[in-house]
């Protein structure tokens, strides 16, 4: 199978896919990230919908449950005047032993134009899109613990918005890193927008093996990692993907490693707190930072929908032109 680049970007670079931030350049982002922003000062109007994918048709493939990313893809793709399709996999033929490349192939001779996807299995949407008719466009919406791009750009959107641009910011990680393809695809991110300090706050049994190759410092003890940090990105104990013994409780974790307002001092006065959600209050963070001033959680989420808006505009756009061409 060709790498990501091969297989998301076109010859002259423009992104024909989102599978990974891994690759991807600080220009390509900071041009997703400055379409978004223009998204999102329209989310205010009257009328929040623009006609630039009008007469195509959108597909949503979430072999997994969401609540936050599926709704948002939805509303993003609504608000480009797509046709939105959501295939409910439980009464789909999927359920009934159809394969994935199957399942593919009935969508693409129903004339789809994108196809949203989130699958246990990590590398599902790079088969698909190493598979695909080559008109159609492919987006990541979470693949096992391996990537979520678009909720990368979004963090990145949100940490733009409120510190500026990264490569002058400290930003701690907390959490379960092992199993957070939101935290690999957020390093992968803030790498390629050049950010100097990254950190990952965890037991050693949460971290991932290659962070150091990653450029990243780890931190058992939360006290020390958290010393004046620009931005705190907490993650949820993503139990459906632990083996047993990984962590002792919650309420040890909790005790640990959750955010309180106590430790939220550590950081700088300014610091930002964001979460990818859902966020397990009591968990790995308490009531008063969840609901305080420096918490940009719902944020996050508002700025999901012009990302998203973002990446399907660029990536269906790419397909049009190089269609173009093959002709």
């Amino acid at each position: 199978m060709p790498g990501p680049a091969e297989l998301q970007l076109n010859r002259d670079g423009n992104l024909r896919h989102l599978l990974t931030t891994e690759g991807l350049s600080r220009e390509l982002i900071t041009s997703l990230l400055d379409t978004a922003d223009g998204f999102r000062s329209a989310q205010g109007q009257p009328v929040k919908k623009v006609p630039l994918l009008r007469g195509k048709t959108v597909v949503n493939l979430f072999f997994e449950n969401s609540t936050r990313t599926r709704t948002t893809f939805d509303i993003a793709a609504h608000r480009l005047s797509a046709d939105v399709v959501t295939l409910d996999i439980r009464t789909s033929s999927a359920s009934k032993g159809e394969t994935l490349f199957d399942t593919l192939k009935n969508l693409e001779a129903m004339q789809a134009d994108l196809f949203v996807v989130r699958h246990s299995a990590g590398g599902a949407p790079f088969f698909i899109a190493d598979r695909v008719t080559p008109h159609i466009a492919v987006v990541n919406a979470g693949d096992g613990t391996h990537a979520h791009p678009t909720q990368a750009l979004l963090d990145l959107m949100t940490i733009r918005q409120h510190k500026g641009d990264p490569n002058n910011l400290s930003v701690a990680i907390v959490g379960d890193l092992r199993h957070s393809r939101v935290a690999r695809s957020l390093i992968h991110g803030l790498r390629a927008m050049q950010c100097p300090d990254i950190r990952a706050i965890a037991p050693g049994t949460l971290l991932p093996n290659d962070l150091a190759d990653l450029g990243v410092r780890t931190f058992h003890r939360i006290e020390e990692g958290l010393s004046g940090v620009d931005v705190i990105v907490l993650l949820r104990l993503q139990k459906e993907r632990m083996i047993a013994g990984l962590l002792p409780s919650e309420r040890e974790f909790f005790k640990l490693y959750g955010m309180t307002e106590d430790r939220l001092r550590l950081a700088k006065s300014d610091a930002i707190v964001m979460h990818p959600g859902p966020i397990n209050r009591g968990v790995e963070i308490a009531n008063e930072v969840a609901d305080g001033p420096q918490a940009v959680i719902l944020n996050q989420v508002t700025n999901g929908i012009a990302v998203r808006m973002a990446v399907m505009a660029m990536t269906i756009s790419t397909q049009q032109a190089d269609a173009l061409c093959r002709l």
